[in-house]
């Protein structure tokens, strides 16, 4: 488990592709100073798990699912990357619950820039609309966000926002998005999981009315 408060701006140092998945080593002296073989780490989001290690990288294996629904596809030598470690029992929760399992990729549609903050509106799929909510909390490239904005339910495209403070914009990667730009998306696990029992309950009454 994560908290979405982004410990370090890592870079991808190496990237070993094969037919359905990829190997990556990533710089980021600080999460592996205590990180073993099979701890955690969540690069941009995603829960990857240390495989191998030296003083200042981490290598992990990415399969080919996490690959097609995640931005790491993309990922190249030189690319910047947002790095946590798990959290630790006891710890302070300074953002929100995160699993580091995304539920796939939205894409930047606008940058408002403002004097101390910048305003980012990002698409919404159809399937991830219902469980993102104003002044809710969501995780962007693994960084723990409130929902500042979100689109009508009815507007056929639906988008929400979200305002940057200066410290995220130089602490991540967010800073550096351009419109168009793709980006991890996890949704707050409580809203999945309030959506799951909605369908379960769908589902139980309509049987018992047939």
């Amino acid at each position: 488990m994560f908290t979405g408060i982004i410990e370090e701006l890592g870079r991808v140092v190496g990237v070993e592709r094969t037919k359905d998945a990829a190997r990556l080593t990533v710089r980021g002296p600080l999460v592996v100073a205590d990180a073993g073989h099979g701890d955690s780490i969540s690069v941009n989001g995603v829960c990857l798990t240390v495989v191998e290690r030296t003083g200042h990288t981490f290598t992990a294996d990415v399969m080919a699912q996490t690959l097609a629904m995640s931005t790491l596809d993309g990922v190249r030598p030189g690319s910047p990357v947002n790095l946590e470690r798990a959290a630790l029992v006891g710890d302070r929760l300074g953002g929100h619950i995160v699993q580091g399992h995304i539920d796939g990729t939205s894409i930047l549609l606008d940058v408002t820039p403002g004097e101390a903050w910048r305003v980012l509106r990002f698409s919404l799929s159809p399937e991830l609309a219902p469980l993102v909510v104003g002044k809710g909390s969501i995780a962007v490239d693994g960084v723990s966000l409130t929902v500042s904005n979100i689109s009508p339910a009815s507007e056929p495209d639906q988008w929400f926002e979200v305002s940057l403070i200066p410290e995220t914009l130089t602490a991540t990667t967010l800073g550096q998005r351009t419109i168009g730009d793709h980006v991890n998306i996890e949704t707050d696990i409580l809203a999945r999981h309030v959506e799951r029992m909605l369908a379960l309950a769908d589902v139980g009454s309509t049987r018992s009315h047939s």
